[in-house]
């Protein structure tokens, strides 16, 4: 990968030169040919797509139900029906834990882990009040790893969902899938994978991981923010009720009943995305492009040197694994004596962007003991040089903070 030729597709790191971008676990960085495809939508296709008969219009459906079958080829879908769009992966997780979760009686279960992200916990949490069901949260170890034993003891008869990251946002560890859906397959319950920290990063097929529902977001892989993916398995997705009610998810509507919509347009209803949905489908055209296996190859090279480079620093602590390639570009630390939000004004100082805070996942930080971190994340954009930056600048923080070595 020639990364200065790459790196010259990101409009905004192409006019800011000086600036280290270290927080694509937050968001990422778009390419032109994603912004460019947003604005050529408005400019030549803007139109309400699905209904209307007109060209304009029918131009628009076209272009929008051709992203969907770009997001339905990258992720190995059987279908497009299977295919949601939403406006980010919260959503995506909501409208699971809203639709699929009608189903669930008082005493009936709902297993988690500590790792999620509240986007991936709180719709689970909010579930179980309704329902009157429990919720069960599945421990990790030391190092930030869900063990078999460990998911199987939250497992029981009266499991009916599953819900997990991937990769953990806070300690880029990534999970079994393939082992754990299994497993609450055989336990009877649905699988729901949060593919935030994933699918921008791994090659990922929902028929070859065996989840019932998997969601991203598309700001995370390049594309534009505001759109978002909840892919479903076609049997589970036309049992389910729609999320949202309204314009263009019906089918028939009477004084006093509806029906719905086929499948993915029940759970579409307003105006949609439709340049948004454009936008991500030339994101993964842009990854597709460069190539899952030289981008896999770069991030854990760059991985594995910011690796060595943080943790030859005194007094900084890198939380989960001892191991690089068990973080997936994502390192969150703790600098003894300094808050994590004093790190970051430091970093931005020197025009270096990381994130500090909890990171929507408090209770993985309330299991680690930590009130909050710092987090490092690299993507392929990141370059030798801008690893050496971060790491001058984070070893000199406690001299700036006023302590002597």
């Amino acid at each position: 990968m020639d990364i200065a030729s790459v790196r010259s597709d990101f409009p905004l790191l192409a006019a800011r030169p000086d600036l280290a971008y270290f927080d694509s676990a937050a968001t990422a960085q778009r390419p032109a040919c994603v912004l460019e495809a947003a604005r050529r939508f408005y400019e030549e296709t803007n139109a309400n797509p699905l209904r209307g008969l007109y060209d304009l219009s029918q131009a628009a459906t076209d272009a929008y139900e051709s992203a969907r079958e770009e997001v339905r080829r990258f992720l190995g879908a059987a279908e497009s029906g299977e295919i949601i769009f939403t406006r980010n992966a919260t959503e995506s997780l909501n409208l699971v834990a809203y639709s699929c979760g009608q189903h669930l009686s008082p005493g009936d279960e709902i297993v988690v882990s500590v790792l999620e992200h509240h986007s991936n916990l709180l719709p689970w949490q909010q579930l179980a009040a309704r329902a009157q069901a429990r919720l069960r949260l599945v421990p990790v170890t030391a190092d930030g790893r869900i063990t078999e034993e460990a998911f199987r003891k939250e497992l029981s008869c009266r499991t009916r969902i599953v819900a997990m990251a991937h990769v953990s946002n806070v300690l880029g560890t990534e999970n079994d899938i393939r082992l754990f859906a299994r497993l609450a397959h055989k336990a009877g319950a649905v699988f729901v994978c949060d593919g935030a920290q994933s699918v921008p990063h791994l090659p990922v097929n929902v028929r070859n991981l065996d989840v019932d529902f998997l969601a991203f977001s598309g700001h995370k892989m390049g594309g534009p923010m505001g759109i978002g993916v909840l892919y479903g398995k076609k049997e589970l997705l036309q049992a389910m009720p729609p999320f949202l009610t309204g314009g263009e998810m019906i089918e028939y509507v009477t004084k006093t009943s509806a029906t719905w919509a086929e499948l993915p347009h029940k759970f579409e209803a307003g105006t949609v995305n439709a340049a948004g949905a454009v936008g991500l489908a030339a994101a993964i055209r842009y990854l597709n492009g460069l190539g899952w296996d030289e981008i896999v190859r770069r991030e854990e090279e760059l991985s594995e040197k910011t690796f060595e480079a943080l943790t030859a620093i005194p007094h900084l602590h890198i939380l989960g694994s001892p191991a690089a390639a068990d973080h997936h570009g994502i390192f969150s630390f703790t600098i003894d004596g300094v808050h994590p939000h004093d790190i970051a004004e430091i970093a931005n100082a020197d025009g270096i962007c990381l994130r500090a805070g909890h990171h929507c996942a408090q209770v993985l930080m309330q299991e680690l003991h930590v009130p909050s971190t710092a987090r490092v994340s690299v993507s392929f954009l990141n370059t030798e040089d801008e690893i050496g930056r971060l790491a001058k600048c984070l070893a000199s923080v406690r001299e700036r903070m006023g302590y002597a070595e």
